[in-house]
């Protein structure tokens, strides 16, 4: 028979831990000898083992506590179960560590390869490097915050991007950059912009990323802050899209 104390460095747990696991009902208490001190055999050893392997596991003390009633069966049934969280949660944290690996390098996140792809083809359209990384950050938000949506909204810019007159007007607007906010060019070119979003959506079907969602707003924002050109472009295509 050990002392508590030897149970827990035996099984390299803390002697509070032992006492926690007491009062928790996981492992019950021994007899105590004449001096009144609690002892412990093999069985209890194996017992904290067992608890202890479960608590490192993840697994909640509530629980651990009603394996100590369940059958052989259930026993297994439940290290089964364990055993597959268990992997759930290895293939997510190496996924994490994979964002950090990118973050580290300099990348935020991956995009799916169809957008590099998409960003390269921008390069040879005649976009400027500022307007592909400013779509390439854009796109890292949309996939990040909306990664149900990411996709086909991807999908759509690509096959506007596709049709050489809806092209054109993305690359008078990349090129619109650094006019000044009082060119007439700018009216012009938000007047055609929303001629074309009605004609391909419709007037009352807009595109929307979620109408709950803040991101379409930051998207602008970033965009707006980029260029006082582009943010008295914003203004006009939004006073044409009311009118």
């Amino acid at each position: 028979m050990i002392t508590i104390g030897q149970l827990a460095r035996y099984v390299g747990v803390s002697i509070k831990t032992i006492r926690v696991y007491h009062d928790k009902g996981l492992l019950p208490e021994p007899d105590r000898d004449a001096s009144g001190y609690r002892r412990y055999g093999a069985n209890d050893a194996i017992e904290l083992v067992k608890i202890r392997t479960l608590a490192e596991a993840g697994v909640p003390l509530a629980r651990i506590r009603d394996l100590r009633s369940a059958t052989d069966e259930e026993f297994q049934q439940a290290l089964r179960e364990i055993g597959n969280e268990l992997t759930d949660r290895i293939r997510g944290m190496r996924a994490t560590q994979g964002r950090l690996r990118q973050l580290a390098a300099g990348h935020l996140a991956p995009l799916p390869t169809e957008v590099g792809a998409y960003l390269e083809q921008l390069a040879r359209w005649g976009f400027t490097p500022r307007w592909v990384d400013l779509q390439r950050d854009l796109w890292i938000l949309v996939f990040a915050t909306h990664p149900d949506l990411a996709i086909t909204l991807f999908h759509d810019q690509a096959e506007i991007l596709a049709n050489p007159a809806l092209r054109q007007l993305f690359l008078d607007y990349d090129h619109a950059h650094d006019l000044g906010v009082d060119d007439p060019c700018l009216d012009d070119l938000a007047r055609r912009i929303v001629e074309a979003t009605r004609e391909r959506y419709g007037r009352d079907e807009l595109p929307e990323l979620d109408a709950d969602s803040e991101i379409p707003a930051l998207i602008q924002g970033t965009v707006n802050a980029s260029s006082p050109a582009w943010q008295r472009l914003d203004t006009l295509i939004r006073a044409h899209l009311d009118a």
